[in-house]
């Protein structure tokens, strides 16, 4: 320490000419001069001018650890204020305010790491999303047919493509050229489907045209039975034709319903008077119904078949009855009918010598079994064997229950 020091400080001096020292791990280094008052005014002045920079090191300080400041701000700030500490007119501790901003550049760095690893990670999970939303939308570009969700869809997926966190440059460009090509693949494809579907649709109403006009010219046909064949064939061909346009459908089926609704309504009114006139038919018809009704229960065959032969011959002689009656007074007539040609064929089995030959050659077989098994278990019985006994009673039984059977058959042909 020279020995003209007029002043001292830990930091600094002021010497006898007035000028003012900082002491550094380099040295002493002159910082200013004092020319009036007294030297401890000087220092004082100038650890005034080191606490302020002291309080720059420690707000810094404040902001980079209690804050998001940006790694790059960070570091122009740190840069900074280590230039005005370098060659700062303070008194003070300037290294200890040069180590703090070299623990603060370290800091910082990590942080730049820090926020680079987490950048990257975004990066990597924006492009995976970008991926995905590029695979799914050349998925329905390439695979649906569902047009209207389809495109709304493909909205949907941009809207989430311009949401994401950008990428690099050549992979964002690479990605939503694809995703572009991907939409525009899709709008060729509807549009070539609705062209073809209008051209089918065409094709349609060129089919339901000929239909409709081929309808209209059977409205006011009187050929009542083949002209309803007819136009259940047309709406056969109505139905496998496909549809057309809703407008071309709604008009032309309105034509095709109006013409067969026209001959319906003629052919409805044309039955409906017939039928008032076959009124009369159906009262015979239901008089005759009623007396073949006495014909059951059939005890007699023959007569029952005569006496139906008369009803039948009547019956025809009535005429045709009203449609809402037919199906009644015929089912009706059907079933006597049934019942007599039943009778018919039980009399015919009763009466067939070949069928009774059979069924009374089946009882003499079984009768003369029964015989042989009842031999059998008698000497069984005598010789004590058990086995055999029992063998013997389940085949007796057996037969005698076949027996059974077989009388009663043959009971039915005498």
């Amino acid at each position: 320490m020279r020995e003209d020091t007029v002043s001292t400080d830990p930091w600094g001096r002021v010497d006898d000419d007035g000028t003012v020292y900082v002491r550094t791990a380099e040295g002493e280094r002159a910082v200013g001069s004092w020319k009036a008052g007294e030297p401890e005014e000087a220092l004082a002045y100038f650890r005034r001018k080191f606490e302020e920079l002291a309080g720059q090191v420690a707000l810094l300080e404040q902001r980079v650890r209690g804050t998001d400041l940006a790694p790059a701000q960070a570091e122009a700030s740190i840069a900074k204020l280590r230039e005005s500490v370098a060659d700062a007119h303070a008194v003070g501790d300037l290294d200890a305010l040069l180590k703090r901003l070299d623990a603060l550049s370290e800091l910082v760095a990590q942080r730049r790491e820090e926020v680079k690893a987490a950048r990257d990670a975004a990066r990597a999970e924006a492009r995976a999303v970008k991926e995905r939303i590029v695979a799914e939308a050349e998925n329905v570009a390439e695979s649906t047919t569902h047009w209207k969700t389809g495109g709304e869809r493909l909205r949907q997926l941009v809207e989430e493509w311009k949401a994401a966190e950008r990428i690099d440059r050549v992979t964002e460009a690479a990605l939503w050229k694809r995703l572009s090509a991907a939409r525009t693949a899709f709008a060729k494809r509807r549009k070539a489907y609705f062209a073809g579907l209008d051209e089918q649709r065409e094709g349609v109403r060129s089919v339901k045209e000929r239909i409709v006009t081929e309808a209209e010219s059977l409205a006011s046909s009187t050929d009542w039975g083949p002209t309803a064949s007819a136009y259940r064939e047309l709406m056969r061909q109505w139905k496998s034709a496909g549809r057309a346009s809703r407008e071309v459908e709604d008009e032309l089926w309105g034509r095709f319903k109006a013409a067969q609704d026209q001959f319906f309504q003629a052919r409805s009114a044309v039955f409906a008077e017939r039928d008032a006139s076959f009124a009369a038919n159906a009262e015979v018809k239901e008089q005759l119904l009623a007396e073949a009704e006495k014909i059951l229960p059939v005890s007699d065959a023959r007569a029952a078949r005569a006496a139906f032969r008369g009803v039948l011959e009547r019956w025809e002689e009535a005429g045709p009855v009203p449609r809402e009656q037919r199906d009644r007074l015929e089912g009706g007539l059907r079933r006597i009918d049934d019942a007599i040609r039943k009778a018919e064929e039980a009399e015919w089995k009763r009466s067939n010598p070949e069928a009774r030959a059979r069924a009374q050659n089946t009882v003499d077989q079984l009768r003369r079994s029964i015989g042989q098994l009842e031999a059998r278990l008698d000497k069984a019985r005598a010789a004590g064997k058990d086995k055999d006994v029992k063998d013997a009673e389940e085949a007796l039984a057996a037969r005698r229950s076949w027996l059974e059977e077989a009388e009663r058959t043959l009971a039915e042909f005498s």
